[in-house]
């Protein structure tokens, strides 16, 4: 893994915290733990990450129903007192929308960063 890799999962992962992101980490070859990220899993993973990997488990943007991309559009359909405010809060808070429903916004799927949540693959389903 390149640095520039390892920078941007640690500013993913960590932006991802408060949304209970679920991943896979390895130590070599062995997957030791497949469940929610927690501070320890990241701090442990910069210091090892030489020989251990981080994968979240990530939806695709291609995935979004309908109806989630209808949410999405409307994030920013409110009043605004100012053009400050309109270019700072918006942004911001679709982030935080496609962090709670864990899409892959940074493109972590086609650089073998994360792992595709599919129909057949999917551990955020009860």
């Amino acid at each position: 893994m390149t640095q520039e890799d390892k920078d941007l999962l640690i500013k993913d992962l960590s932006a991802r915290l408060p949304y209970k992101v679920i991943c896979c980490i390895c130590y070599g070859t062995t997957s030791y733990y497949n469940g929610k990220l927690t501070p320890k899993d990241i701090i442990w993973f910069l210091n090892n990450s030489d020989f251990a990997t981080i994968k979240p488990y990530l939806r695709p943007l291609s995935s979004m129903t309908e109806e989630e991309e209808k949410e999405y559009t409307d994030i920013d359909n409110r009043p605004y007192s100012c053009p400050k405010d309109y270019a700072h809060i918006p942004a911001s808070d679709r982030i935080d929308w496609l962090n709670k429903y864990h899409f892959d916004y940074r493109g972590l799927i086609e650089k073998g960063l994360a792992i595709e949540v599919t129909e057949k693959d999917n551990p955020y389903k009860d």
